[in-house]
Parts: C-alpha cells; sequence; structure tokens
C-alpha cells in the first residue's frame, strides 16, 4: 500500500504567542521559515507540534502560549490535505483555561484524535545535550518516539505518573489501610509494564530501520533501554515481570517512603545510544558528532513512523540547517526529500537553504507575521 503523506496547505493562528492573527499558504514538502531571532518562527512550529499529545515542543505550560495582548486563550487550525481529501483540525485554549480539540470543527475529546490523521515529530536545539544529559530527558525522548508509532502509549504514561504520585502520597501520610497501597502498586505494576512493553517493541522496530540504513549521510546509532523493568521483559513475559514487579514494590515500601519517590520501575530507565560507526558511548562523543547522530536517529524514526502507520509524519526541524557544514546540509535536504514527509524548518540566515531555491516554500517570518518570501 503507498505510503500517505499529509500536507499542511494553511496554518492559521490567532493570539497564540507573539501572533495576534497570521496566515500562511503551503505548496510542497519542504517549508522553510526565515527570520531574525526572537521573530516568531519557533512559535509556528510549537503551535504545529501541539497537534499531538502533550504539551507541544517546548512542553510549556498552556497559558504561556495566550498572546499576553490577547483575551486569554488561542486557537490553531491547519488544512490537511493526505489522499485527495482535505481535514481540518484545530486546537486552543478557551479564556477560562479549558483546552478545546476540534477535527472538521466537531469538538473531539482530545489530541489523541488527531493521530488518524497526522503524526508530528521533532528535532529542536533543546535537544542538543540530550546524550550527555539526565536520565530523565532521554526517557522523555523514548517515549516521543514510542508515542509516534502507538497513539496510545503518552495516555499510558501519564496514568503511570499520575499512579506513582498517588503511592507516594499514600507512603508520605503513612496509610494504615494495606489495601490501598496494594490497589496502587497493582495499577502500577499493569501500566508500568505495558509502558516498558512498548518502549521496548518501539526500540526493536527501530533498530531494524537502523540496521537498514547504516550507508546513509548520518551516522548511524546502536539504541537499548537500560531498565529493571524492560530487561526482564526480555527474558520473561509480561504477566509473570507484572507479579514480580508488584511484590517488588510492596517490599520497598518502607525505602521508597524515606526516598519521597518509587525507586523501582519504568520511571528510572534510560535510553542508551552508541555512536555505530565509532563503537562510542554517544555521551562520550563530540558536540558535532552528538547533532549528527540524533539527526540520523530522527530520521531513523521518521521512516519507522511511516512504515507502521502508513503515513509520513510531519516533521518539525528548528534551527538545524546551522548545526552542519555545506556538505551534509545537502545531504540533510536530499534526506528529507527522500522521506515523503511535509518537513518544516526555520533559520536566521537564508544562506542556509540556497540548496532550496525551487525545491521548498520559503517564508519570511517579522513579528506577528508570516509572509511568502
Amino acid at each position: 500500500m503507498p505510503l500517505l503523506q499529509p500536507r499542511v496547505r494553511r496554518l492559521t493562528l490567532a493570539d497564540f504567542r507573539s501572533y495576534a492573527q497570521a496566515r500562511c499558504e503551503i505548496d510542497g514538502g519542504l517549508v522553510v521559515l526565515i527570520g531574525e531571532n526572537g521573530a516568531g518562527k519557533t512559535n509556528a512550529l510549537e503551535a504545529l507540534s501541539m497537534f499531538s499529545a502533550g504539551r507541544g515542543l517546548r512542553r510549556a505550560d498552556l497559558a504561556e502560549c495566550a498572546r499576553h495582548q490577547g483575551g486569554g486563550g488561542y486557537a490553531v487550525s491547519i488544512e490537511l490535505d493526505s489522499d485527495d481529501a482535505t481535514t481540518q483540525l484545530g486546537h486552543g485554549l478557551a479564556p477560562e483555561g479549558e483546552r478545546r480539540f476540534r477535527i472538521e470543527r466537531a469538538p473531539v475529546a482530545s489530541a489523541r484524535a488527531f493521530a488518524d490523521h497526522l503524526r508530528v515529530l521533532w528535532l529542536t536545539p533543546a535537544m542538543d545535550g540530550l546524550f550527555a544529559g539526565p536520565a530523565g530527558d532521554r526517557r522523555r525522548f523514548l517515549d516521543r518516539l514510542a508515542l509516534g508509532v502507538d497513539a496510545d502509549h503518552g495516555a499510558r504514561v501519564s496514568r503511570l505518573e499520575r499512579a506513582l504520585r498517588n503511592r507516594n502520597k499514600l507512603l508520605e501520610e503513612g496509610v494504615g489501610d494495606r489495601r490501598w497501597l496494594d490497589a496502587a502498586e497493582q495499577e502500577i505494576s499493569a501500566l508500568g509494564v505495558a509502558v516498558a512493553a512498548a518502549r521496548l517493541e518501539t526500540v526493536s522496530r527501530l533498530r531494524g530501520i537502523i540496521a537498514e540504513g547504516r550507508e546513509g549521510p548520518f551516522p548511524w546509532a546502536e539504541i537499548a533501554i537500560d531498565g529493571e523493568i524492560e530487561n526482564r521483559l526480555t527474558e520473561g513475559s509480561a504477566l509473570a515481570v507484572e507479579e514480580w514487579f508488584r511484590d517488588a514494590l510492596a517490599a520497598t515500601r518502607r525505602r521508597d517512603a524515606a526516598a519521597g519517590r518509587t525507586l523501582t520501575g519504568p520511571q528510572t530507565s534510560d535510553l542508551a545510544v552508541r555512536h555505530g560507526p565509532r563503537d562510542a558511548a554517544a555521551r562520550d562523543c563530540s558536540t558535532g558528532e552528538q547533532k549528527a547522530l540524533l539527526m540520523g536517529l530522527t530520521l531513523a524514526h521518521a521512516r519507522l513512523v511511516g512504515a507502521m502507520t502508513g503515513r509520513a509524519p510531519l516533521l518539525l526541524l528548528d534551527e538545524v540547517a546551522a548545526h552542519f557544514d555545506p556538505r551534509r546540509r545537502a545531504a540533510l535536504y536530499d534526506e528529507l526529500e527522500k522521506l515523503g514527509s511535509q518537513v518544516w524548518m526555520t533559520g536566521a540566515d537564508p544562506a542556509l537553504f540556497g540548496a532550496l531555491a525551487g525545491r521548498a516554500t520559503i517564508l519570511s517570518v517579522t513579528e506577528g507575521e508570516i509572509t511568502p518570501a
């Protein structure tokens, strides 16, 4: 079955960040937003990223996305072309703080519904330190990888986080009735194993995609999950691991109460990444090598999402062109064209995108406006 290639043909912003009212028309698979620092390029990408579950590429509080001089809310909509059909998708925040989602102007429960039409992936400068930074950043990255192919993964992770907070509160309060903790740990063990299994499945499939593309212009990554639950799932059944996890939680209540958090479970796992060609831990590589490795991993993930969902994802690349020399930059543009995805890129220097003349929609971003360049 041919790969569907969804395209955003129109983006409309109202009271979102720096935009009072803005609309831009798009024609093609590659889109470039050019403007000075602070003009609002990343704001436009953020608006698009929020068509995925969660709070977008900045992970901002939603109230922060409402324009300061506006009425307290915002609205974002796109017209999406896919397989000769056009669909209107919208998300926003009401002034009273309620988040809203719409498909064809009809309300839907959450951003999960958008996944039937569009998957959104991104790479931003804030991710440059991913391999050398804290494990929590890599866990979130891992869960974004899983969410790209499993639209329900984000909801499972959120439920697990709530269940862990509930257990921590019960331990802190010293609840005497064991049945409350038993119930909380039963929920945590089931959700924890489901989250770990989805991560393992994603990493396994991503390894296969990476193995097929090792001859590309970007270094290939060796990836694995370093986590007790994930490790046990590779050796035993999900039911057996769930029982072990439940027993482990019950046995470590005193320790976890003293620590103020649950110390066993997938919330402590890490994503281990190595630079394949160099056979070196990614954290020990140079900054340039890490950026190239992350770009290669992002491209592999986009290919995986297309293969798993039948739809090429929308790919958002913030300030990515400045990371690479002219040879690798040209190779990047060629790889992006091969993906079949619509790719939105940003940059302050038009010269970085000279190779895309005639191949991309070039837009100029000034404060509050997006216009053809």
